[in-house]
């Protein structure tokens, strides 16, 4: 058992370790996003790909280790928690510092990394309702009506409102 809780503590410190990463990768996205840089948003993403990819690994470590724990306690996996790990551990003030550690740092950077993905899914949902809202613009500007601008010959100019007759302006 006291091995089987040693793995446990271990894979929560290493899931805890790779959480604080992929929380810098995703507060280093928000500036990212607000300066429009996609090549480097691209890398970015990338980076936590692969890194919730290794979270993935060890959450499935991580639920093993539970199951075996379970199985030499006699107990539900389903309804085993770390939470109940903590308070059986009485006997074993270490381990369970130790679990209680790791188990509120967990859930400490997993709720910050939760948060810093919301508030960059709203700058992204921004952002791409600024470009739709440009790409509406750019779209109708060609349907405007014809201005009254009239020519030698009393006929209208053919001049549309807004319209540049230059097109894109690449300098923007």
């Amino acid at each position: 058992m006291a091995s089987l809780m040693e793995d446990l503590i271990v894979t929560l410190r290493q899931e805890c370790d790779l959480y604080e990463s992929l929380l810098g990768l995703s507060s280093k996205k928000t500036s990212i996003i607000v300066s429009g840089d996609l090549k480097e948003l691209s890398q970015i993403t990338d980076e936590e790909q692969s890194t919730v990819a290794q979270i993935a690994n060890l959450d499935r470590k991580r639920q093993t280790a539970m199951k075996d724990i379970a199985n030499v306690l006699n107990m539900d996996v389903q309804s085993l928690r770390l939470t109940d790990l903590v308070q059986m551990l009485d006997k074993r003030p270490e381990e369970q510092r130790q679990l209680a550690e790791q188990r509120d740092r967990l859930k400490l950077v997993a709720d910050n990394v939760k948060r810093v993905n919301g508030q960059n899914q709203e700058l992204l949902q921004s952002s791409l309702e600024m470009v739709q809202f440009e790409m509406n613009i750019l779209q109708s500007s060609g349907r405007a009506p014809e201005t009254a601008n009239y020519t030698k010959a009393a006929g209208t100019s053919g001049d549309v409102i807004g319209a540049n007759r230059g097109g894109f302006d690449a300098k923007q």
